[in-house]
Order: C-alpha cells, then structure tokens, then sequence
C-alpha cells in the first residue's frame, strides 16, 4: 500500500524512485507527537528567518540558497516505551554552512544539559524545514545515527497553505531498500498522532487567543482583552445592584408592588445560571487554578532566564584569571 508521492533523497545521491519514497514505514512503530516541539521548530524558523531579514541576506546560516527560504537543524527527544515513540520537546543543532556537517562539541553538550534535566528522555532523531526532503538530508541523518541507530526525521513545512486542513508535519524513518540491485537508505513516512497534557492545552489554547491580528503584541492584546471583560463585568453589576434596590424597595412598601415587572425580573433570574452548583464550583477552581499556574509559570521562566545570564557572567569573568597561574578556576 503506497502513500502519496513524496520526494526521499539518499547520501550523495539523487532522489530515489518515486516507488520507494512514496512507501510507507513498516517498522510497527507508534508515533505520538506534542505540540511543543511544532512550536520549538516554528519558533526556531521564525527566528532565523527574521535575522535574515535584519541583516539584509536572504540565505541563513544554515546553507540556504540565496533567495530561498532559511532552513533550520535540531534534535527531537523523547522516550520510547516499546513500540510507541512519544516526542516531547526539541533543541536547537548548529550546522556548518560550508561542509554541512554538525557541530558535534555543541550536540553533545545540549545533551548533557538535557540529561541533567530530563533524565528519561534521549535523541530520538532531528528535524528541519522546507517543503520536501534535500538530497543532504540523509548525510546529516547518518551522522546522527552514532546517537540513535534509528532516528525520525521530523520535516516542518513553514509555507501557508490556506486550503490545507492537517498539520504541515511529516515524520520520517529510514529504511534499508534494494533499489536497483544495491542497497540504499531511504526516507520513509510514518504516520503520528498529536498527543497533549494539561499544561500544553492550555498554554496553545493561550497562545491561539493572543495571535496579533493588528500588528499589536500579545501583552498589549490580553491588555485590552482584560480591561473589555472588566467594564462588561462592572456594568452588569451595577445593573443588578440597581434591580436589588428596587426589589427591596418594593418588598418594603416604598413602592407600589408591579406585578408585570416582577414577573420580568423573575424570567431574567431564571436564564441566569446557577452559581452555587457544584459543577460551576469545579470549573470555576480549574479555571483559576490554570490562570494562577500560567502566571506562576512565567515568573518561573524570568527567573530561570535572570540567573542564567548571571551565570554567565559569573562565568566570562572567571575565565580570563583562569588562564594564569595561580587563578582561580570557573565559578560555576
């Protein structure tokens, strides 16, 4: 059973047969994919892509042609657990734009730092950007399998395609195939599903709220987001406070007992949904329990980010006594 056409490209040389890169994977393997990772590798693309622009050249460091989109590298991780392969983030790669090979000191480096953090997830393959698989795919592919003898390649299609309904994502697996009487590695394609937690739900439901629409940033579109909820809130406030003391008048006998509008007021209480549920309760806790991670999680983030960069200073200023004798060694 073949799948679309769909164009694999081997080490050094052309594209293989359309029969043998249209084939599926039949290695079993379940993919599950989060959306982290499509946001790393967008992000990534957006960023390069931009410094492109700034600094007035078309091509990125990547080795893009002149004139052509950027293209970007890096690492996907994850665990495996039998046959089903779980992606859960991703990391950046620095490839050489003249022999195209990667930077292994940087590689390595990422994934002990990765390691320290999360210590069940491993390479699981790379990714990049374009529209089909390069014919210098497969070189970088090889060289990664000293890290993981199979990897997935992940391929991010960056270009809008406003009558396309799935995902712009496409998983590969390399395969060994006999084409023309000699062996040859392919790219075959796996099929995947979206897998999300908590946390990831909300943070892209967030995210797909506050896309700029205008040209105005995120903050200053919840800004306005928030302060539109606030007056609606305040008005109807004041136009409950209202009814109550008319109510209460009424109950008193300070004003003449209206049945018609007694009854209208009731009608409008009906409609209105009950507050003391317990169902309102739990969503309402969730709700609040979800706003207060976010903003907990931010907080978090900045101050990761502040110590950081201390670190590094700390750091860059150690380095230089280090180097003579006597001197102190790294900080940290």
């Amino acid at each position: 059973m073949s799948a679309p056409s769909d164009p694999a490209a081997s080490a050094g040389q052309a594209p293989a047969p359309s029969s043998a890169s249209a084939a599926s994977s039949s290695s079993g393997l379940t993919f599950k994919l989060h959306p982290l990772v499509i946001v790393n590798v967008s992000d990534h693309y957006t960023r390069v892509k931009a410094q492109a622009a700034c600094s007035g050249d078309g091509s990125s460091s990547s080795g893009a042609a002149p004139g052509q989109p950027p293209r970007v590298f890096g690492c996907v991780i994850g665990v495996q657990r039998g046959r089903t392969v779980e992606i859960f983030n991703s990391f950046e790669l620095v490839l050489d734009p003249i022999s195209g090979t990667l930077d292994r000191a940087f590689l390595e480096k990422k994934q002990e730092l990765y390691k320290k953090v999360f210590p069940d997830f491993y390479v699981l393959g790379w990714y990049s950007t374009g529209s089909d698989v390069q014919e210098t795919d497969m070189q970088i592919h090889k060289a990664l399998m000293d890290v993981n003898e199979s990897p997935v390649y992940l391929l991010l299609n960056p270009a809008i395609n406003l009558s396309q309904k799935d995902l712009p994502v496409t998983i590969y697996e390399s395969e060994l195939h006999v084409i023309d009487g000699s062996p040859q590695l392919i790219f075959v394609r796996s099929n995947y599903t979206i897998e999300t937690v908590e946390a990831e739900r909300i943070s892209v439901d967030h995210v797909a709220h506050l896309k700029p629409s205008d040209g105005g940033s995120a903050a200053t579109q919840l800004a306005a987001h928030l302060t539109g909820i606030h007056s609606a809130i305040k008005m109807l406030n004041s136009r409950v406070r209202v009814i109550h003391q008319y109510l209460v008048a009424m109950q008193k006998g300070d004003i003449p007992l209206d049945n018609s509008l007694l009854r209208q007021v009731s009608s409008l209480v009906r409609r209105l949904p009950a507050m003391e549920s317990q169902k309102f309760q739990d969503d309402f806790l969730m709700e609040y329990n979800d706003t207060l991670l976010m903003t907990y999680l931010a907080m978090f983030t900045n101050c990761s980010s502040t110590m950081n960069e201390l670190v590094e200073k700390i750091n860059t200023s150690y380095e230089r006594p280090a180097t003579r004798r006597g001197g102190r060694g790294v900080f940290m």
